[in-house]
This record gives C-alpha cells, structure tokens and sequence, in this order.
C-alpha cells in the first residue's frame, strides 16, 4: 500500500474516504467498503460530467485505474489544537496493516496545519479533493466534520462535491449489534451495546479492561505489536519467564492489570518449531512485588521457550483477568502467577 505524507506524493486519481481512522474499527470498515472498486473506469462515475465539471474535475481517462485512498490527518486535530501528544490505537505501522488487510491502495496523511484549518469546506473541496486528489468520488461517517471550524457537515459535503459531479456516499453510525443509527442521533446510550461505535468509547472500554467490548467495536482482537527487548529477568528466578515488549511511544496502552492474550512472532512463519500461534499471560504495570520503578509490558508464553530478543511480536488481548497487585513475597506471586495461567488456559480454549 502506497503512504503519501503530502499531497505531491498522492497517486491520482482517487475515490476517497474522508475521516480519522484511529482503530480503524467496524464503522470505519464500512466508511472505507464504498471507495474499495478502485479499477474501477472513470466512465462508471464519470459519465454524467458536463464540460464546465470537467475542466474543474478532470474525470479519469476511460480504463485509468482509480485509486482507494483513506485521507487522514496528522498531526491528530486534537493534538494540533491543545498542544498535548495524543496515543493511538493504531499508530502508523498499524494502520497500514489494517488498512492493507482491508484491500485498501494508499493512505494519504493531510498536514493539519494553521493552513489547512484556515480553508472554507468550498475551498477544502475544491483545492484539496479536487485539484489536488482528483477525486472521483467520496464517503464519510455521517458525523463528519470539516472546514474552517468544523462548519461543513456530511450533507455540505455532498451539496458541495455535486457541483463537480463527485458523489458522496454519507454511512450512518452503526451500534456494535449491527444498528445504524440515522440524522445523528449521537445522544447518551444506557449502555454501550446500543452506543455508536467510536474510537472513544473504545478507548474507554481498554481504560476500564473492558476487553470484550472493545474487540467487538474494532471487529478483531486489540493489538500490541513491538520488539522484544532485554527486561531484568525477575521472571526466571521463579519459573515463569517474560517477553519485555517495547512499544512505540504513540501507543494507546489499555488498563494496568493482567490478560490472556494470544502471541504471534513475526517472521517466524516458516520455522517448525514455532506455532502460528501461542498463548499467553500479559501484565502491564509497574510490578509492585518487586518494587518496580517503570511501567512494562510482559508476556509470559504458555507451553513454549525460545529466545524472542530482538524479534517483533504481535500480542492480541482476549480478556482482562485482574488489576495488577503487590503480593507479600515472591511464593505468593508465583502462585498468583500459576493461577493466573490456568485461568488464562481455559478462556483461550474456550475462544477457539
């Protein structure tokens, strides 16, 4: 897949999918599926252009190959606006991955920048979808926002891109049981199975261990995906070695506590000796017990040894066991440590 951090980078032309994308979770899965016939002729979107449309939008030749392409920002909005670095459920590298898996041709990362958030949704539409994106055609989440101070809405998006004859596919908010809900009804939910999916509500749900809940907002398991590197070995001296995984520093790090988790080496595929797949123990925290100074990520591998330093991993949370706690000595941790496996044991099984 194709990552264009500007515009003069971007393969033309597009069929664009507008949005943030932090997690790329189910209701962005569905913002992206129209925007996926990227082979598509221009003669399926273009045919319906007059003259003064086409010297405006110059439509794609007839059997020119239209590209998928997620528009995103970066730096976050949020970030620009406060100042404040900001984590992500998928940085980059993990974007890419999702956005790869999906089918997608090219990621497109806008600057937003004072000169960006200066542009009129017109001139957003006309110099940035247009003349610099050759756009062929458009979809957003029902509650998006753009332009100078957020004033363009969804539907001034579609009244705005007709004039040049590209169409805007608008996606209401889906509810993780599948529901969408219509004219932005964005109100308070009792609960969160009836709520829109939203990277914040997962955010919220990995804040609380909420595991469950978040896997099925995002439509696969949450990941944390970094290299292996050298811990300080605790986890020997009582049996019960660890992976000292480093994350990029712009990953969103879910509640401190205790996981079952699902392990995958990457690069490995192709050695005998390493499963496709590995089940784990996982504590992030500061490991009170032996009076840790710094928060980690460990993963402890059920039924497998190997040296792992130096190599990446890709952990994927199932379920959140228990909150991290300080245990009187070493024994009792190692006995926590055995329950914890046994525990993690019979969910994993279960999940097969």
């Amino acid at each position: 897949m194709w990552v264009a951090s500007t515009t003069e980078m971007v393969l033309t032309p597009t069929a664009v999918a507008l949005g943030k994308f932090d997690g790329v979770h189910l209701g962005h899965q569905r913002v992206i599926q129209p925007v996926l016939q990227s082979t598509r002729s221009a003669q399926t979107w273009g045919d319906a252009l007059d003259s003064s449309a086409q010297s405006a939008n110059p439509p794609a030749a007839p059997q020119e190959r239209i590209y998928s392409t997620v528009v995103t920002f970066r730096p976050h909005p949020q970030e620009f606006f406060t100042g404040q670095a900001r984590t992500w459920l998928t940085p980059l590298d993990e974007k890419v991955q999702q956005l790869r898996s999906l089918g997608v041709d090219q990621l497109v990362l806008l600057p937003f920048d004072k000169e960006l958030t200066a542009l009129s949704p017109e001139e957003f539409v006309e110099k940035i979808l247009v003349q610099q994106l050759r756009c062929q055609r458009i979809s957003v989440g029902q509650d998006f926002c753009f332009g100078k101070q957020r004033r363009g809405t969804a539907r001034d998006l579609q009244l705005i891109a007709a004039k040049y004859h590209i169409p805007v596919s608008i996606v209401p908010l889906q509810t993780s049981d599948g529901q969408f809900l219509e004219d932005g009804n964005c109100g308070s939910f009792e609960s969160l199975e009836y709520a829109p999916i939203s990277t914040s509500l997962i955010r919220q749900a990995l804040e609380t261990g909420d595991i469950k809940t978040a896997n099925q907002f995002l439509g696969r398991p949450y990941i944390l995906m970094g290299v292996v590197v050298e811990g300080e070995q605790l986890g020997r001296t009582i049996g019960f070695p660890t992976a000292n995984l480093e994350l990029p520093k712009d990953k969103f790090i879910p509640r401190q506590g205790v996981y079952a988790v699902r392990v995958k080496i990457l690069g490995e595929s192709a050695d005998a000796n390493v499963p496709p797949e590995i089940l784990g123990v996982m504590n992030i925290g500061n490991r009170p017990t032996v009076n840790g100074t710094y928060s980690s990520v460990e993963v402890h591998l059920l039924d497998w040894s190997g040296d792992l330093y130096g190599k990446e991993i890709v952990v994927q949370l199932v379920d959140f066991l228990r909150p991290e706690q300080k245990f009187p000595s070493l024994e009792a941790l190692k006995a926590q440590i055995q329950q914890d496996s046994t525990v993690a044991r019979q969910i994993l099984s279960r999940e097969n």
